[in-house]
């Protein structure tokens, strides 16, 4: 069982780092929107800064499009954060 253990990797505290969560509320008809980012997959590098751009859509109402954007350090730290269309909650 060891060897499955290093060959698939258990820790959750890994898989935890590996994803960034977020909520976005919809400015148009206040729907709450989860979010997010594999910080392993979904990034860009642009001079040392990673950067994604996530598109949000509801369900429930208005189908308002929010615009996501976040930039992270090497480190995947997050460092700066913007929303159009809705705002994080």
């Amino acid at each position: 069982m060891n060897l499955l253990q290093k060959l698939f990797g258990s820790s959750s505290v890994r898989s935890e780092q590996r994803v960034y969560t977020f909520s976005v509320k919809c400015k148009r008809c206040g729907e709450v929107i989860q979010g997010r980012v594999d910080l392993n997959n979904d990034l860009s590098e642009d001079d040392e800064i990673f950067h994604t751009r996530k598109i949000l859509i509801g369900e429930n109402r208005c189908f308002q499009r929010m615009e996501v954007e976040l930039k992270f350090t090497p480190a995947r730290e997050l460092i700066e954060r913007q929303v159009t269309g809705g705002e994080f909650i």
